[in-house]
């Protein structure tokens, strides 16, 4: 033991110099007992051919720039030294014929060709990728530095580039310092991260090792998360691996695995990507048998998916629609339920054969118990916008769809109140409908909408009262609204922002009936807007202009 850490000593001392002339010694020592070997001769051959390439690949390495400065220099020179020495030990075995058994040695040949393949492989990466350039110093001279976040930085790079080189045992370690670093200062590994550092942690997604898949999937799910290098992930081909992993890693891999393709799908092509990758079939099973945060991210990573309207359909023949109304009933997360929420209304969004799946796996009254609930509702309310036109009156009527509706209208977002304004646009194709719609009390809400400040909300609004008036009773109650003449003829305006004009003048037409709306309608400046209105041919602006301007002059003769 004494002779042991003696040597361990020695080892640590000698100089990356000491062990380039140590290597370049053992080369010739190593070639001439090879050749001078009889026995398996097709696997010496292939042994010697590779002991050639050593010297060019060490005059390589020795003329970098940074081969006297860096510790993965000497750590390459140690273990090419420690390869030559068992060429020359298992040359002399074969010569005296001194080993245990034909296969054996075979195999220690076959093992001792491979470790001659990773050190040129390695010497070639130090090289080559500029893993030596970026590397660090040793790390008691890092440590030294004036500068703390340069010494941090060069040390990170060091922890990069071991991903890149040695042998799969060494990897793993530096995983397991990489995924530490991570925890505790992850903007420092981003700081110098480079593409080669991505290819390599992609590489080691499909080693045999479930610890090191494990592991890397943690780092890569730090990294998607990030937001920084998703293009990079992508095109070094991490796509297939991670759809691997969804399918049959261990629970932290699948999770892992899941969340990063939650973030990277946020793209469109690699969406498209990740169905092309056959992704759909697993994450659909994650979704329903996966746990609480994974079931969460497949969610997620579908509804993405489902943005694509090209590969809606492939969603569709995986049987997404039963899964996504089966999380709005039963999601383990609330999360779970909002993303179940939005990719029903991408999938319904204009697929009619999807809205026919949704409306027969009962989604309809899925997407209204939903709305009793404490989540956001715009989504759930767009999926109902798109189906009401796929399903009866009665069956609307019976599911309660009315009352959610102005609940909605009430205290919902604006994003939800613009959803819910746009179902009544679609669902008000009869006199029938537009009565049951003014009867529940949607009529003042809409009114009161038409002051929102997003251009949209208004449109969709003044679009719904359009429709509404037409019906005699819907229009009583339009009139009997003090604020709706002053909204309407407010959104007679010609800015281009303004897109309800034409509602607006549908709307007030339907009311210019009567004098005192007539009155109201002048009183707050419309026949101003309508002027400019008919010079921009909005249908029936010259009409109702006409209209007011007969009141007006009939006003001026009785005051006479």
């Amino acid at each position: 033991m004494v002779e042991d850490r003696g040597k361990e000593v020695l080892v640590d001392i000698q100089s990356v110099e000491d062990w380039l002339s140590h290597a370049q010694e053992l080369v010739p020592v190593a070639l001439d007992k090879a050749r001078e070997v009889k026995g398996f001769p097709g696997r010496w051959k292939m042994i010697i051919s590779k002991l050639e390439q050593i010297p060019s690949r060490l005059s390589d390495l020795s003329s970098h720039p940074c081969f006297s400065k860096n510790a993965l220099c000497k750590e390459q020179l140690q273990v090419v030294s420690k390869t030559l020495k068992e060429a020359i030990e298992l040359a002399g075995l074969c010569m005296g014929e001194n080993y245990g058994g034909k296969l054996r040695m075979q195999s220690d040949l076959d093992a001792l060709s491979g470790k001659l393949d990773l050190n040129l492989r390695d010497c070639g990466l130090l090289i080559k990728t500029g893993v030596l350039g970026e590397a660090t110093l040793p790390l008691a001279v890092a440590s030294s530095s004036t500068e703390p976040e340069a010494a941090i930085h060069s040390n990170t790079r060091e922890l990069l580039a071991r991903l890149q080189i040695g042998h799969l045992e060494a990897k793993h370690r530096a995983l397991d310092t990489l995924v530490e670093v991570m925890k505790e200062d992850e903007k420092a590994v981003l700081a110098v991260l480079g593409r080669s550092n991505i290819a390599a942690l992609v590489q080691l997604l499909t080693a045999t090792s479930p610890r090191i898949r494990e592991k890397t999937v943690t780092v890569i799910c730090s990294l998607a998360e990030s937001g920084s290098c998703e293009n990079w992930l992508v095109s070094e081909g991490l796509l297939a691996p991670l759809i691997r992993l969804v399918e049959s890693g261990s629970t932290v891999g699948k999770e892992k695995a899941t969340i990063s393709l939650q973030r990277l799908s946020m793209s469109a092509e690699t969406a498209r990507a990740i169905v092309g990758h056959g992704g759909i079939r697993p994450l659909i099973e994650i979704c329903r048998t996966g746990d609480s945060v994974s079931q969460a991210a497949a969610a997620c990573t579908l509804k993405n998916i489902s943005a694509v309207p090209e590969v809606r359909q492939n969603l569709a023949e995986e049987g997404i629609v039963k899964v996504m109304i089966n999380l709005l009933d039963c999601g383990i997360l609330l999360g779970s339920k909002e993303y179940a929420a939005e990719c029903l209304q991408n999938l319904t969004a204009s697929n009619d054969n999807l809205k026919r799946a949704v409306v027969s796996e009962g989604g309809i009254r899925s997407l209204l118990v939903y709305l009793d609930g404490p989540l956001p509702q715009e989504s759930a309310v767009g999926a109902l916008r798109n189906l009401v036109s796929s399903v009866s009156t009665e069956m609307l009527i019976s599911y309660g769809f009315l009352p959610r509706l102005v609940h909605v209208l009430k205290s919902g977002s604006l994003g939800a109140q613009q959803a819910a304004a746009s179902a009544i646009c679609r669902v008000c194709t009869s006199a029938e409908m537009k009565k049951l719609v003014g009867e529940a009390g949607c009529i003042p809400l809409l009114i009161k909408l038409l002051e929102a400040k997003s251009n949209s909300v208004r449109e969709v609004s003044a679009q719904a009262i359009s429709s509404l008036v037409s019906l005699s009773q819907n229009r009583r109650v339009v009139k009997r609204d003090d604020k709706s003449v002053p909204n309407l003829v407010q959104l007679l305006d010609p800015i281009p922002q303004n897109t309800a004009k034409k509602y607006a003048v549908a709307s007030l037409a339907s009311l210019a009936s009567t004098k005192k709306c007539k009155k109201l309608m002048i009183s707050y400046g419309a026949i101003g807007y309508l002027k400019k209105l008919t010079e921009m041919d909005i249908p029936g602006s010259k009409k109702l202009l006409e209209r007011l301007e007969r009141g007006k002059l009939r006003s001026l003769f009785s005051k006479k």
